[in-house]
């Protein structure tokens, strides 16, 4: 049985609370259930429907109809929309079947931020072609031990004790001359906080910038790590198309205004669009006119192998609108765990010490090594590296994507990054293909999981910044045989 529409006033949401919206949708409905308006058998509305009722995006939704199947309430099976399952026993009532008490659980919020990944099979394991991931084939590990070894000999009172600031004075200075000639980015050392991922300084700007329920808008299709942390400090999501010019800053004017505004304007997630000095204008303008606070996630700025960069739009800022965000991640090693942001100088106090007591600042061993491997010229020697190595790696996937699939996919030339976009042409369940691929070693991501309000687009995103030709061989070689186990079988016809 069918629930067309929900009675008026069953979903009551108020956008001010402190309760983020996925947790309020699932009370209600938990309620309804409990009190009998919804019983066993009743089919929910549709994600995308109840998403249109309460003008609120699928995400959100979908949130809440996960913490109901967690608990047993409904039952989801494929992209069918929810049925109600069981009762739920109203407030104070014990289950009658309760002969011990129950495990120990998440509280309503800590499910939902764990459901955020729980439900990606395919990202539970690292593998070859994982989106993001770095060569650590051409990393000079000696190099980088002695480097290690000098700084934390040299700096032992720094390692010894807790850092009191926003990462270690040699890195902040050398990060504050390397931006502003690299990237256009002018600021002072004591501007530049040191954190250990830009998805924690995301979730911490997050929470010091912005009052539960407050908006953001992000790139659609975008950076799910970026999704998380604004989705785990309560912030309502929406989304901003994205096409070749990156993304497209003409719906948020005519839309409520919005808190803080995330895009990866070199190269967007996952499309690797550049966006054009033009909407990167406009976007400021529009920033600057609702009061609104730029985050600049200048993902793979390094990795530019044809056209001349455009500078980061925090040097095109004609005030304090842009907080810039870095990581060595994609440059050095992942498990480094060292990032930046570049803070305003009103707010730079503040964020440090907020940080800091919140434990998000840097490793200062790491800290140490990395200023010490930048002044010698080591950074700069390894990029010019690594950079010409993945121009030609990221060639050689889009060649093989393009002579086993055709037609059957669209896929760009790389011109920068560290993975690229593959999307497919027919209906496919791309999550399906990314878990056929895992099980062969490959970490690829579906391009689908990246969408939050915009219809999904089927693909993957397949990295090759760490991939050997043998290895992408295997892996166009596991792509196929995904895609061919999804082909409807045809069965032969039978001859008298």
């Amino acid at each position: 049985m069918e629930v067309p529409i929900l009675q008026e006033g069953q979903v009551l949401l108020d956008r001010s609370s402190a309760v983020p919206l996925p947790e309020q949708i699932y009370r209600s409905l938990r309620q309804a259930v409990a009190e009998g308006t919804l019983r066993p058998g009743h089919r929910l509305p549709s994600s995308r429907r109840l998403a249109a009722t309460l003008d609120v995006s699928r995400n959100t939704v979908n949130a809440a109809y996960d913490l109901l199947k967690g608990e047993s309430i409904v039952d989801i099976t494929g992209r069918s929309a929810p049925i109600v399952a069981a009762r739920v026993p109203p407030e104070g009532e014990a289950p009658r079947s309760a002969t011990s008490p129950p495990p120990p659980s998440l509280s309503v919020r800590g499910r939902l931020k764990a459901d955020d990944t729980r439900g990606r099979a395919w990202a539970r394991h690292p593998g070859l072609l994982q989106p993001g991931a770095p060569a650590t084939d051409l990393f000079p590990f000696e190099l980088w031990a002695r480097c290690l070894r000098r700084a934390v000999m040299r700096e032992r009172s720094a390692v010894l004790h807790y850092d009191r600031t926003g990462g270690v004075p040699q890195l902040r200075e050398i990060l504050a001359s390397y931006l502003a000639a690299a990237r256009g980015v002018e600021a002072e050392p004591d501007q530049i906080l040191v954190v250990a991922s830009t998805q924690g300084a995301l979730s911490g700007l997050a929470e010091a910038l912005c009052d539960p329920g407050e908006r953001v808008w992000i790139e659609d299709p975008g950076y799910l790590g970026a999704r998380a942390a604004f989705s785990g400090a309560g912030l309502a999501l929406s989304g901003l198309p994205v096409d070749a010019e990156g993304a497209n800053v003409e719906r948020m004017k005519s839309e409520d205004a919005a808190r803080l505004i995330y895009v990866t304007p070199s190269h967007q997630y996952p499309t690797g669009a550049r966006m054009t000095l033009a909407r990167r204008l406009s976007l400021l303008a529009h920033a600057r006119s609702v009061g609104a606070m730029v985050l600049e996630d200048d993902y793979d700025s390094e990795f530019l192998f044809e056209g001349r960069p455009i500078s980061a739009l925090h040097g095109l800022a004609q005030s304090e609108q842009v907080i810039y965000l870095g990581t060595f991640a994609k440059t050095l090693l992942p498990g480094l765990r060292t990032a930046y942001c570049v803070v305003p100088k009103a707010l730079a106090r503040d964020l440090t010490e907020l940080f800091r007591s919140t434990g998000r600042l840097a490793n200062v061993h790491a800290q140490l090594a990395i200023a010490d491997f930048i002044d010698g010229g080591h950074y700069q020697a390894h990029l010019r590296r690594i950079r010409t190595v993945y121009e030609e790696r990221g060639s050689a996937l889009h060649r093989a994507l393009v002579s086993r699939f055709g037609d059957r996919i669209e896929v760009d030339r790389p011109t920068g990054n560290v993975q690229l976009t593959v999307a497919f042409r027919a209906p496919v369940d791309d999550a399906e293909v990314a878990m056929a691929m895992q099980r062969d070693g490959f970490a690829v991501s579906p391009l689908s999981a990246c969408y939050l309000d915009a219809a999904p687009r089927p693909g993957l995103v397949i990295g090759f910044a760490g991939a050997t030709a043998s290895q992408i061989e295997a892996g166009i070689r596991s792509l196929e045989r995904a895609l061919d186990a999804q082909q409807p079988r045809v069965q032969p016809k039978l001859t008298r």
